[in-house]
């Protein structure tokens, strides 16, 4: 890649006409200037059209300015990470931001000013296009010549549906802001060097909180988005299914970039680290390395999701078997799993208890483990009220699913884990059993043996759907379909 110099976050101007480097100054006659600032058509876009999710974050950000009236609420996106000296890794805007936007700028900042006569006004301060006079269009770090055109403010204030202003006076007028004010932190430390004064950690977090539980419920569009994330994540264990034999001639990490490829080709990315995981490594609940080698007998644990490129992700387990068919002993593990998800899937409807759905799963795989002699003398009843299971089955059965992964993370324990379910929330059902290789609780034949199935669930007026169906679950199912893109 080209040379980079080292970016400004808050996008001020002071370096604007100073020249790149990389690894010795470099310096820019007058003649060149002059030709740099000439013989540039005109691109401005006038045929824009507001993005369809543009009337669902007006009526998002109503919401929000209804929830704190009289008050300056500051959303930042946030900025550039190192990767290493002078590369970033790539941006992903913060997602309360694009909850309440659309945008995926870097470095913007969305600012609800109140008005007098109540509610919001809402302005997007974002960075504008590059200036060709002053030399900032190649000179400067942040200049479109290296990296790439942005849209200009008029063009983003169309796009999204609400107006724009230049970042660049952000700070001044932020630092003179008056009134209360809240700031969602942990996103831009320059937003919040300039409010320092101005919030307190208890305001910030009730707004973080508040952020967090508007996002619990879906609404059409996101809904949409998540069902696409799922059909598309499904074509990429598809796509997997027909590598199996390069994998096994490698290594996980073919499998890891076969996935990758369909969400990037039909995607943003994948929506968190892919879980490769094939024979013992399937055991551990987050193998990301994705380094180890994949052979015909052993099962392959494939936890992965595409993240749409409006950046909701889908959230998809399945354990498959690398040679096309499970042994005896894989498929009775698997079913125990099949069967506690299928208790999990039966117990999500709205008005449920958040947590029914993760204790009917644990009590069909307490149940099995029980049968299978693994607790002498220890009722089902006792293993459950013991927990001892969990030596066994490890995690939680299942999380919110949006923007994020793991979604409304913030979210008040009553709204959430103790919460009750209602329509239009997505949330994941992923029972699993791991039995370590080193194991010597469980016999010799269960040791390396990892299965977790997990789905999409969408709660509906009368029950759930399965965003996810398209991928089989059955374990005959399963060898079916395998076979099917195999042959």
């Amino acid at each position: 890649m080209g040379p980079r110099a080292p970016r400004n976050p808050q996008g001020e101007e002071t370096e604007a006409v100073e020249p790149r480097k990389n690894g010795q100054d470099r310096k820019v006659s007058d003649e060149l200037a002059e030709t740099m600032r000439q013989g540039w058509a005109d691109t401005e876009r006038h045929d824009l059209e507001a993005v369809p999710q543009a009337a669902h974050t007006g009526r998002r950000r109503a919401a929000l300015s209804a929830r704190f009236p009289g008050e300056r609420l500051v959303i930042p996106a946030g900025t550039l990470k190192v990767r290493a000296n002078d590369t970033y890794y790539p941006f992903r805007p913060g997602s309360d931001y694009v909850y309440l936007t659309a945008d995926q700028s870097e470095d913007g900042v969305l600012v609800l000013e109140p008005e007098d006569g109540g509610g919001h006004e809402a302005t997007l301060y974002l960075l504008p296009r590059s200036d060709r006079e002053n030399g900032e269009f190649w000179l400067s770090a942040r200049g479109e010549l290296w990296d790439g055109r942005r849209n200009s403010l008029t063009e983003n204030a169309r796009l999204l549906g609400l107006a724009t202003a230049d970042i660049r006076g952000l700070a001044d007028l932020l630092a003179d802001a008056t009134g209360p004010v809240r700031v969602l932190r942990g996103l831009d430390a320059g937003v919040e060097e300039s409010l320092r004064d101005k919030v307190t950690a208890e305001r910030d977090e009730e707004f973080r909180v508040f952020l967090s539980e508007m996002r619990l419920v879906k609404d059409d569009f996101e809904i949409a988005d998540l069902r696409f994330a799922c059909e598309a994540t499904a074509r990429g264990f598809e796509d997997v299914v027909r590598a199996l034999d390069k994998a096994q001639a490698t290594s996980e990490r073919y499998i890891e970039g076969t996935f990758f490829l369909r969400a990037r080709v039909e995607g943003n990315t994948v929506g968190y680290a892919s879980i490769c995981a094939a024979g013992p490594h399937a055991t551990t609940i987050h193998w990301v390395r994705n380094d180890g080698a994949v052979r015909p007998g052993d099962l392959l644990l494939l936890d992965a999701g595409v993240e749409t490129r409006n950046l909701y992700t889908a959230d998809i387990t399945r354990t498959l078997p690398v040679s096309g068919r499970f042994t005896p002993l894989q498929r009775t593990v698997y079913e125990a799993v099949l069967d506690a998800q299928q208790a999990g899937i039966d117990a999500v409807k709205p008005g449920a208890s958040y947590r029914d759905f993760h204790e009917a799963a644990q009590r069909v795989l307490t149940e099995r483990l029980v049968s299978w002699g693994l607790f002498e003398d220890l009722s089902v009843e006792r293993v459950l009220e013991l927990g001892l299971q969990r030596r066994w089955t490890m995690h939680g059965t299942g999380h919110m699913l949006g923007l994020d992964v793991h979604d409304c993370a913030a979210a008040r324990v009553e709204r959430y884990s103790a919460g009750t379910l209602e329509a239009g929330m997505v949330l994941t059902v992923e029972p699993g059993l791991y039995f370590q290789a080193d194991d010597l609780t469980v016999p010799e034949e269960y040791r390396g043996i990892g299965v977790r199935i997990e789905d999409d669930l969408l709660v509906t007026e009368d029950g759930s759907e399965t965003l996810s169906s398209a991928l089989p679950r059955g374990a005959d199912d399963v060898e079916a379909w395998m076979a099917s893109l195999l042959s």
